[in-house]
């Protein structure tokens, strides 16, 4: 019998041939920007060999080929069995995703990342910064929301990849941009994908988003020594990027239901949007320095 073999992280694995055969999955209700994390969507093409599998509060993508697949994001603990659900409902199997990779170390995006690599077999992909995390299912000091974060289960086969490494599945290529500002371990992911000889730049852009618990502090330069330095060239980066079509992990920061699913009605497309993303973020950012400032107690000598 015929092998094929796909380059998973460096290394050439030989697996059974398969093809991916998958449609569009039957029009189901439109999603809404203030859904619940949970809230059930149905699964969907964003374009091309990328498609929507997550939950209507938060993302997770399927990019596909006849070599396997990588899956992008793990939703909550809850939305595990929706994910995998999702994935067969468009005609593809969970054991061929070769890869997963993550956005950031939250239990909202990595909830289910132990189970779905139980289910899949695949490696997680993560960067340095966010491995512990992963490994021991807690944060520690280094998250600006450590006091309100939540537990998830520990992930057991965790690959560190190089902040600006490459994910390779088949044909299949996702580059990773580290990002750190919201989480230490932040990445967002740009790849290519095609319908015919129309291709879009797939951007799938981190939260940007400057929220902590009561204790950290950003402007702490002392405790968290370059940490607003690295923020500021996250967004810098994500502003430049090649970006043709944006997704974000919580699909309402895209206006992603505004633009797929039965409720579209603007375009996919918007070469502006990361632009625009990255300085919406910015504002914020200056702004949760300046109440730091505002509020931080005078030394007495």
């Amino acid at each position: 019998m015929l092998r094929a073999f796909l380059l998973v992280g460096g290394l050439l694995v030989s697996t059974l041939p398969f093809a991916a055969h998958a449609a569009d999955a039957p029009p189901g209700k439109a999603c809404e920007d203030d859904a619940g994390w949970n809230d059930p969507a149905t699964p969907l093409r964003v374009y091309g060999n990328t498609w929507f599998v997550g939950t209507c509060g938060i993302s997770a993508l399927l990019v596909t080929s006849d070599a396997g697949h990588i899956l992008i994001d793990a939703a909550t603990p809850q939305a595990g069995p929706q994910i995998l659900a999702n994935i067969r409902a468009l005609g593809f199997k969970p054991e061929d995703v070769r890869a997963i990779v993550f956005s950031h170390e939250h239990y909202d995006h990595t909830g289910s990342l132990a189970a779905l690599q139980r289910a899949t077999g695949a490696p997680v992909y993560a960067r340095a910064p966010a491995v512990g995390t992963l490994k021991r299912g807690t944060p520690d000091r280094s998250d600006p929301q450590l006091e309100v974060s939540e537990p998830i289960a520990p992930v057991e086969r965790v690959v560190t990849l190089a902040d600006d490494g490459v994910v390779r599945v088949g044909p299949l290529a996702l580059h990773a941009v580290a990002s750190p500002g919201h989480t230490p371990g932040g990445t967002s992911w740009t790849w290519r994908s095609c319908e015919g000889d129309a291709c879009h730049q797939m951007v799938y852009a981190d939260s940007l988003t400057a929220i902590s618990d009561d204790v950290y502090r950003y402007s702490d330069e002392q405790a968290h020594p370059g940490y607003v330095a690295a923020f500021r060239n996250t967004l810098a980066r994500i502003a430049s990027l090649d970006c043709d079509v944006l997704i974000t992990p919580h699909p309402s920061a895209s206006k992603l239901w505004s633009r797929i699913g039965p409720g579209a009605r603007a375009p996919l497309s918007d070469t502006g949007a990361c632009r625009a993303y990255a300085d919406t973020a910015t504002q914020r950012l200056d702004k949760r320095l300046a109440d730091e400032a505002a509020t931080t107690t005078p030394a007495h000598p």
